[in-house]
């Protein structure tokens, strides 16, 4: 499979809820870089494997986020890297507030896995999108 038709793969099964479908692909050393500016996130924000990431970030989506979704804008592979350019789209449930925010992911794949994942987003626009609005 190639690493863009792999990443496409990866994010169908994500907005399916395949949840166990999208860590099957994920190599069993997978780096996961997650944005610090999240609430949920203790430390550094990166993870090692696909058990670590399933509840440290995963898990974590529905206690935090209603309708949580990403909207694909681009998807553009590079050598190794897939990356996309996007929106996360939801409902911050601590303000009951919806949000749409940019966000970039980079992915590296390493024999046909999911191996690291890196991406920027714009945090504030989540947790306070009224007055992420106003600035």
């Amino acid at each position: 499979m190639k690493n863009l038709d792999l990443a496409k793969t990866g994010y169908k099964k994500f907005s399916e809820g395949d949840i166990e479908g999208v860590l099957a692909m994920f190599h069993p050393n997978m780096e996961w870089h997650e944005c610090k500016g999240f609430p949920f996130i203790e430390g550094d924000g990166v993870f090692t494997g696909p058990e670590a990431v399933k509840k440290n970030v995963f898990n974590m989506i529905p206690e935090y986020y209603d309708n949580f979704s990403i909207e694909i804008e681009e998807l553009m592979e590079c050598e190794d890297r897939v990356i996309m350019t996007g929106y996360y789209t939801g409902t911050w449930k601590d303000t009951g507030k919806e949000f749409k925010a940019n966000v970039v992911h980079v992915w590296t794949v390493k024999n046909e896995k999911l191996s690291r994942f890196f991406q920027a987003v714009d945090t504030a626009t989540i947790i306070n999108p009224v007055k992420a609005k106003v600035m």
